[in-house]
């Protein structure tokens, strides 16, 4: 190897490592065994423009492995992305540029957050699918300005998670030519070698996925990198795994053992390291004609964008048409008001999984960017996009996208895809299997991507399936995310609510459907916009008693309303599709649609009741359900566990009449 190429590798290293001794936190050992592979594909393979990292046309790079996170923010550093020397002395400390995962929004040049193992492999999938997608719809002959790789390096413990199997199985099948997962295979992980956990031929899995797979046994030899980069490049109809055979802790005391996974080498293991390297330059300092090298590398880099610019100038010129359409994607233009008020046209009675599949394809008449698809259930999701196609390896313009029954890989993909620019999209299963999705959701939220999650099947009234398909906790479980939407319609006009909400907010978002049929209320609509309303006022300027309810149980609300008027009891009906949005709205606004004067409260749910008290307070009581359910028709089932106008009203007035008191 050239002595420049081995110290510009070796800066890579020890700034890692100083970096982790410094925070006396953190994990060397991927830094110090990649640190080669990491070389061969920024300097030598990646198309990037560090002067404007948001560059649409710019090659991928994924850490799946995000505890490695010092291997990244040095390359950052060293590639001209504004990383300075200071914030690498400030590795996982408060407000540092550089946490102990990459966070994406956080860290220029950061893809996406990672941390989980295995996620960043299905968000990469999500990456390439989303450029085969523009590719084949925008590229002509001749004008190819969607062309660009996705290049994901993983470790030992990405390729034990469940979601990495998932995900590799779509991906093959998908045939996504433009992936290329490099495996950073040295045999270790937290506690010891993984032969005690894990013996899988991971080779031969990728092979019988649909996977190119190379193999480079010297992780040091970074030629022997390029030459699998390029011949990867080369397979056009298969996404490509590269196993690379390297040492944890390369170079330092620590080499080859789990004790340099994730703890710092120590101040004499650093020394040794800078010894072993022949480093002789200053903590956190590069010598010159190493900088030198790294500039002249990203001068090239730079030029990536200019060059993308005029081929984009052309395809302007050929295809006006198009190229404004391609920038509609890229913008990602939303309808007008007008179209989006159109939504709210229903005239009947139907479930809110009839009437969200209604509004996706309203959706997808006005939107050419809007994807999406469901983990084998689109017929009972009412998720499939009428008329536009479906994706395959053999047609990549098809927008409803069939995620097999692959929940985990199916959230974290969505995420990759809306990740990657040009897109807005959803993903739907039924709601109890919202479970297998949790983390990939709770990484939407923590990245802040508008996805939208269809959550069918919402309750107890998912009837004789029984209680392993019934909803109870999951309602809970996804209000507790923080920055998470959860809207449960009761009618279609609010069903069309949370996918404007959904589509204008900056958070994602579930919409939590009913298979069984319920009413259209008078004035819902755009009210659900707020989160909470006032769907059926009292007679009185101060009701008795509030009731207040979500999803199907607005119905049971309206008609113990008109039980408590025949007792002289006056009720006030407030919807409640989404809590979040509500306590976001001005206090004001709260106060008026639940005034605090009023005590006598009553929260109606089929779910758990672990929502409900900081609305209903000491004072109020709910009709929930805190059990798991049962098998049998759903009607029997609603009527057992109390979710009836009789009971609700019967809850209300012993509320009231204890208020009063």
């Amino acid at each position: 190897m050239d002595k420049t190429v081995s110290d510009a590798i070796s800066a890579i290293r020890v700034l890692s490592a100083e970096g982790v001794q410094k925070a006396n936190s953190g994990h060397p050992g991927l830094p110090l065994g990649a640190a080669p592979i990491a070389y061969a594909v920024w300097a030598d393979n990646m198309n990037h423009c560090p002067k404007n990292p948001s560059f649409f046309n710019r090659d991928r790079f994924i850490l799946s492995a995000g505890h490695g996170s010092m291997l990244l923010y040095s390359l950052l550093h060293l590639f001209g992305y504004g990383i300075t020397k200071e914030d690498l002395m400030g590795f996982r400390q408060l407000r540092s540029k550089t946490p102990g995962h990459p966070e994406y929004g956080h860290t220029v040049g950061v893809e996406t957050s990672t941390g989980p193992l295995g996620q960043g492999v299905a968000n990469a999938v999500g990456f390439a699918l989303a450029e085969s997608m523009l590719a084949a719809r925008f590229n002509k002959p001749g004008h190819e300005i969607v062309d660009h790789y996705t290049y994901c390096l993983c470790g030992d413990g990405c390729m034990m998670e469940g979601i990495e199997y998932e995900a590799a199985s779509l991906a093959g099948t998908w045939g996504l030519g433009k992936l290329i997962l490099i495996y950073d295979s040295n045999d270790i992980s937290i506690e010891g070698n993984i032969n005690i956990a894990f013996r899988d031929d991971v080779a031969k899995r990728h092979e019988a996925q649909g996977w190119q797979v190379l193999r480079v046994s010297d992780g040091e030899d970074t030629d022997a990198i390029t030459a699998a980069i390029r011949l990867a490049k080369d397979e056009k109809n298969k996404p490509t795994l590269i196993v690379v055979r390297t040492t944890i802790g390369y170079g330092s005391p620590k080499a080859g053992s789990a004790a340099s996974h994730g703890a710092p080498l120590g101040e004499d293991g650093v020394e040794a390291l800078r010894k072993n390297l022949g480093w002789k330059a200053k903590p956190f300092e590069v010598p010159s004609e190493v900088r030198a090298h790294y500039a002249a590398i990203t001068e090239r880099l730079n030029r990536s964008e200019a060059e993308w610019n005029k081929t984009l100038k052309a395809y302007k010129a050929a295809f006006p048409e198009e190229y404004e359409l391609f920038q509609q994607f890229r913008s990602g233009k939303l309808p007008s008001e007008e179209e989006l008020r159109s939504l709210y046209s229903f005239d009947k009675a139907d479930s809110t999984r009839n009437t969200s599949g209604a509004v996706l394809n309203k959706l997808a008449a006005m939107m050419p960017n809007l994807v999406g698809g469901s983990a084998d259930l689109a017929p009972s999701n009412m998720t499939y996009l009428k008329d536009k196609g479906d994706y395959s390896k053999e047609d990549r313009t098809g927008r409803n996208l069939h995620f097999g029954v692959r929940e985990h890989a199916m959230a974290a993909i969505s995420n990759g895809l809306y990740l990657h620019g040009g897109f807005v999209n959803f993903c739907a299963t039924f709601f109890v299997f919202s479970d297998y999705m949790k983390n990939a959701m709770r990484m939407s939220a923590l990245m802040k991507l508008p996805v939208i999650y269809v959550l069918t099947h919402d309750s107890i009234g998912v009837g004789e399936d029984g209680p392993t398909h019934q909803p109870i906790e999951q309602l809970v479980g996804l209000r507790s995310v923080p920055g998470f939407k959860v809207y449960r319609p009761a009618d279609g006009r609010e069903t069309a609510a949370a996918y404007i909400s959904a589509l204008t907010g900056h958070a994602p978002t579930a919409i939590v459907c009913s298979r069984q049929k319920l009413p259209l209320y008078e004035n819902s609509g755009e009210n659900a916009l707020k989160g909470g309303y006032v769907l059926c006022d009292s007679d009185k300027e101060v009701p008795d008693v509030i009731i207040i309810a979500s999803g199907s149980e607005v119905e049971q609300a309206v008609a113990a309303r008109a039980i408590l008027k025949e007792s002289g009891i006056d009720a006030r009906v407030v919807s409640m599709p989404c809590m979040e949005v509500f306590d976001e709205q001005s206090k004001a606004y709260r106060e008026s649609v639940l005034p605090s004067k009023v005590r006598a409260r009553v929260a109606v749910e089929a779910g758990s009741s672990y929502s409900w008290g900081k609305y209903v307070g000491l004072d109020g009581a709910c009709v929930t359900i805190d059990t798991f359910g049962s098998s049998a028709p759903a009607g029997q089932l609603f009527e057992i566990y109390g979710f009836t106008a009789e009971n609700v009203a019967k809850t209300a007035t012993k509320v009231f009449k204890s208020v009063k008191k």
